[in-house]
């Protein structure tokens, strides 16, 4: 079955980066976009960035554009989000999804961001 493994997240000061890692299994993960997600508590959950199956295109929510970079590595089934200049608002959990022919999503990571 298909599963998605989120790591990476944790504490980090205004200004400071950290990579979430997502774990796909399931599926031919070079076939299919990936996606990265974040909520808040509270609040519904927000598409912050997308690749496409092969790495070659990327796409970005306004907030994090120039901040975060999201990248894949085909031969290690895994999607990357780099974080960079995190800022207090980037606090959320984080999750990355799928879609084959459902939805699929992992079970998120937190990230917070605090002084």
């Amino acid at each position: 079955q298909v599963q998605l493994v989120e790591s990476g997240g944790g504490l980090v000061q205004p200004g400071g980066s950290l990579r979430l890692s997502c774990a796909a299994s399931g599926f031919t993960f070079s076939r299919y976009a990936m996606n990265w997600y974040r909520q808040v508590s509270g609040k519904e959950r927000e598409f912050v960035a997308r690749i496409t199956s092969s790495g070659g295109g990327t796409n970005y929510a306004d907030f994090v554009k120039g901040r975060f970079t999201i990248s894949r590595d085909n031969a290690k089934n895994t999607v990357y989000l780099q974080m960079n200049s995190l800022k207090l608002e980037d606090t959320a959990v984080y999750y990355c999804k799928t879609r084959t022919v459902v939805d699929y999503w992992g079970q998120g990571t937190q990230v917070t961001v605090s002084s």
